[in-house]
């Protein structure tokens, strides 16, 4: 009996620990980009969007020392087009959450790879889950014609194509992912990255945009600013992901990923002062539903599949869920 209790103790603790870690993760991004909302009038979107993959980035190549030199090619190809739908992603989505509610922008940009993920499974009936963000996309546009406060169609278009490089990265980072062990290739993507960002975002990190007080070369101070929302926005949640995927199964790491809405819900209302209305919260928990649903479909099929062939899909599991580790933490939010 008391060793029954000892196992059951230790098992759910050894559970606890890594969700824990992926609910701090999706914390850290969320608030990480609250953070970044306030340095928006002085550097601009884009500036910001440099600032933090250049700072994750460089502490990420101290980290991990790829050998570069080594690299062919192919992997070149495939770092730099990861790159640049990395900038691209979090660009828009920096536009996207400077316009409209970081809870709306999370929600909306979430429907690119949700989308993705329904029409390349091989299981039509996944598309019903695409139809639930969509009934969740609808409800969030009839808050304007309620009454309710309205959403910039600007910050609303900026949100969708988010979520449109989102599909493209998730892809890319899967490709390096694959062709580049450890965490070299993020590392060089970041950078790069902030590189591709210099002609739209250099002026404003540096010289600061109009209406503003200045960049950095008239406020350094802001520097530590820009370091904190990249160290909350990608490196601890990188750390933090890490950790939890070597302790449990990818598709748990998915489904709680897709809690991620609720937390830029929280993150908005605590830091940035953003109403949550009842529109915003049927569309979360209708997103949330969507995302979940999809990722346990297509963790069941992987399952059945590797069931029929004498091979059950848990590592393959894994892997889906690291290069969506990759999808998040260089990205704003991360990918289910």
């Amino acid at each position: 009996m008391s060793n029954r209790s000892t196992v059951s103790v230790t098992s759910s603790s050894s559970t606890a620990f890594p969700v824990l870690c992926i609910l701090g993760s999706c914390a850290s991004l969320q608030f990480g980009a609250a953070t970044a909302v306030h340095l928006f009038d002085d550097l601009g979107t884009w500036g910001v969007t440099l600032l933090r993959l250049g700072i994750g980035g460089l502490v990420l190549l101290v980290v991990s020392r790829p050998a570069v030199r080594a690299w062919k090619a192919g992997q070149w190809r495939s770092v730099v087009l990861f790159a640049a739908t990395m900038a691209l992603m979090n660009g828009f989505y920096y536009a996207a959450i400077g316009l409209i509610p970081l809870s709306a922008a999370v929600a909306l940009e979430f429907t690119g790879p949700l989308v993705y993920s329904a029409v390349t499974s091989r299981n039509r009936g996944d598309l019903v889950w695409v139809g639930l963000a969509a009934v969740g996309m609808a409800v969030l546009g009839a808050e304007s014609f309620a009454g309710g406060a309205d959403l910039d169609p600007v910050g609303v278009v900026y949100a969708l194509v988010a979520g449109v490089f989102w599909v493209g990265y998730i892809i890319y980072s899967a490709r390096v992912g694959q062709s580049i062990p450890g965490t070299g290739g993020l590392a060089v993507a970041m950078f790069l990255g902030a590189v591709m960002l210099a002609p739209v975002g250099a002026a404003g990190a540096f010289v600061g945009v109009s209406g503003g007080d200045g960049g950095l070369v008239q406020q350094p101070g802001l520097l530590w600013f820009a370091a904190v929302t990249s160290l909350l926005a990608s490196v601890l949640p990188y750390t933090l992901e890490l950790v939890a995927l070597r302790r449990i199964s990818g598709a748990v790491f998915s489904i709680l990923v897709s809690l991620e809405p609720a937390f830029a819900a929280a993150a908005g209302m605590l830091l940035l002062g953003q109403e949550l209305t009842g529109y915003r919260v049927v569309t979360i928990v209708l997103v949330i539903c969507a995302s979940a649903g999809v990722t346990w479909s297509q963790h069941h099929q992987r399952v059945t599949a590797g069931e029929t062939g004498g091979k059950v899909g848990q590592d393959g599991d894994s892997q889906d869920a690291a290069g969506a580790v990759h999808a998040r933490t260089a990205a704003s939010h991360p990918a289910p």
